[in-house]
């Protein structure tokens, strides 16, 4: 283990994340009302420039008059490129102290979160709120991925970063209009045999940027979230996109549609049978050191310090959830 001590971002449940657009007041009692971890009130791409202030009213007025329960409380700003984003800034974060992050859109250089972290900490001084807001970003542009080691390290308000595909492809310049899943021409074909058919084999065509993004943030103590998935007509597309990413090591995803919800509680929440694995994992090791041994087998296969580990985090997780 390096000397190096990361320190962790503050632990909050994010495996399900559901936009609601705030042009849309209609849906903010149901949002609240559903099983989602996360919420965030969209002041972004989900609105017309016409309807900017007006959203910006509706999610101010949200977030103060309605029963939100436990659920983390996040808005979405607009870029820092336009000229919506610092009354976003002043009116939400001076207005509603039930805001707990902010979901910081296409950010692409480490300067980017500090002007924002400025700003924040000001008006937060200014109107001497305890509780202080976290960040969450997207990493959605070529220079955001480019940048996005040192990003992670920019603020100390900085918790959790989401792949936003849809720009992501957009910036990339991607031969895709779809929004995330996969590309039946993103392939590799095998060699030939003979006269015998060859097998064609789709690819990920996000998994580059998913595990450089995964591996920023888990270096420095951030939460991977995965981002949008725009069929929500297809659970079953959704949940494989869900359960790739889960096995890379994000926490959660995006939920367009509030049908989205519950397949992505159930993706990233560890089944029973991992749980009782995991105890028993620990349970071995247990024994291991009261024998003095440092590793030890349990159902033919190895497991060490490092199996400890694993399984302490997935039971941390369960007990959060509430398994």
């Amino acid at each position: 283990m390096s000397a190096t001590i990361i320190e962790q971002a503050k632990p909050r449940l994010q495996r399900s994340e559901l936009a609601v657009p705030g042009s849309n007041p209609s849906f903010f009692e149901k949002a609240a009302k559903s099983n989602v971890d996360c919420i965030f009130l969209d002041l972004e791409d989900s609105i017309a420039p016409d309807e900017k202030e007006t959203a910006r009213k509706n999610v101010v007025a949200a977030l103060n008059e309605i029963d939100w329960g436990n659920k983390t409380m996040l808005v979405r700003i607009n870029g820092l490129d336009t000229h919506y984003m610092y009354k976003d800034m002043i009116d939400v974060v001076e207005n509603c102290p039930r805001l707990d992050m902010l979901l910081i859109p296409k950010v692409g250089v480490p300067a980017d979160l500090y002007a924002v972290d400025m700003l924040v900490t000001q008006i937060e001084i200014a109107k001497k709120r305890e509780k202080k807001i976290g960040f969450e970003i997207l990493i959605e542009t070529a220079l955001g991925m480019a940048n996005v080691e040192a990003i992670a390290q920019a603020s100390r308000r900085l918790e959790a970063m989401s792949f936003g595909v849809a720009d992501y492809a957009a910036s990339t310049r991607a031969r895709t209009t779809v929004i995330g899943g996969a590309h039946p021409e993103y392939g590799v074909l095998t060699d030939k045999e003979g006269d015998n058919p060859r097998d064609f084999h789709w690819n990920d065509m996000w998994h580059f940027a998913q595990a450089r993004m995964l591996v920023a943030c888990r270096a420095y103590g951030l939460r991977p979230i995965d981002g949008p998935f725009g069929d929500f007509s297809d659970p079953d597309a959704y949940k494989a996109a869900a359960k790739r990413a889960a096995i890379l090591g994000y926490e959660g995803k995006w939920a367009i549609h509030p049908s989205q919800i519950d397949l992505a509680n159930e993706v990233f929440s560890p089944s029973a049978a991992e749980v009782e694995k995991a105890r028993r994992i620990l349970a071995a090791m247990e024994q291991a050191k009261k024998e003095g041994k440092g590793a030890v087998s349990l159902d033919g296969r190895l497991i060490d310090v490092a199996s400890i580990k694993m399984a302490e985090n997935l039971i941390e997780k369960a007990k959060v959830i509430g398994l």
